[in-house]
C-alpha cells in the first residue's frame, strides 16, 4: 500500500473490517504505508509475489487455487486488502477469482486500482480500471458505489465515485461552486488573458484527466 489516502480509507473503516486480514501486495518498497499497524492483535498475513520486507508469504495469486489454498493452509479471510496491485497482474480475472475464493462467507475486499495514472512497472503495468470494470472482475462480490471513493495526488484530495470520475474541470465558475475559490479565480484570470495566456494549451480544453485512483469495498455474496 503506497498512498496515504489508501491508508486513511482503511483507518477510517477499521472497526468494520474483521480478521483474519490478508494484504495482497504487501512488499515494502520504501514508500509503503504500514497498514498492518491498524490491526494490532488480529491475525495478519502479508502476501506478495516477491519475498522481502512486509512479506509473510511469497505467492503468485494467479496460480491454480489448490496450490494457493495449500500455501495458505486452507485459511479464509474476513478482510482482504489489495491496493495498487491489479494493474500489474497479467491475469486479472484469475487473480480476482482466487481472491474471492479466499474470502470467508461474510468477507470483505477493500480494493484500490488506478483509473488514470502514469505508467509504472512492478515488473510491468498492464491495466486501468473503472468502477464498473471492478464489478466485472468480481461478479460474486457486491459493490456499492456510495461506499467507495476516488482520490488524486494529495492527501485528503478525495471525492465520490460519479460521472466526473477523473476529471478536473477547467471552469472558474464550476471550481468556485465546488468550494475551491482560489482555483476558480486562477482559471478565470488565465482565461481573461486571452491570446497572451501562457496556459492557453491547457485552458482551451473542457477538462483534463487528473491522476486518479478508485477505492471500493466488495462484500461476498451469500
Amino acid at each position: 500500500m503506497g498512498h496515504v489516502n489508501q491508508f486513511n480509507f482503511v483507518r477510517d473503516r477499521r472497526a468494520d473490517l474483521a480478521g483474519p486480514i490478508l494484504e495482497v501486495g504487501s512488499h515494502d518498497y520504501g514508500n509503503t504505508q504500514n497498514v498492518r499497524e491498524l490491526f494490532d492483535g488480529q491475525t495478519y498475513v502479508g502476501l506478495d509475489m516477491i519475498d522481502g520486507p512486509g512479506v509473510d508469504i511469497a505467492l503468485d495469486l494467479t496460480r491454480p487455487f489448490d496450490e494457493i489454498d495449500a500455501a495458505l493452509d486452507g485459511r479464509r479471510f474476513g478482510t482482504i486488502l489489495c491496493f495498487s496491485v491489479m494493474e500489474h497482474c497479467d491475469q486479472p480475472f484469475a487473480m480476482a477469482e482466487n481472491m474471492t475464493r479466499l474470502l470467508a462467507d461474510d468477507g470483505v475486499l477493500v480494493l484500490s486500482v488506478p483509473f488514470a495514472w502514469k505508467f509504472h512497472g512492478y515488473p510491468s503495468d498492464y491495466w486501468r480500471f473503472t468502477h464498473e470494470g471492478i464489478k466485472k472482475l468480481f461478479p460474486n462480490l457486491h459493490f456499492d458505489d456510495n461506499e467507495g471513493i476516488v482520490f488524486h495526488t494529495f492527501e485528503g484530495d478525495v471525492g465520490p465515485i460519479d460521472k466526473d470520475l477523473g476529471r478536473v474541470h477547467l471552469s472558474g465558475k464550476r471550481q468556485r461552486k465546488a468550494g475551491h475559490p482560489m482555483r476558480g479565480l486562477t482559471l478565470s484570470v488565465l482565461k481573461l488573458l486571452g491570446p497572451l495566456n501562457p496556459m492557453r494549451w491547457l485552458t482551451k480544453h473542457q477538462y483534463v484527466m487528473a491522476a486518479t485512483s478508485i477505492i471500493m469495498i466488495g462484500r461476498k455474496r451469500a
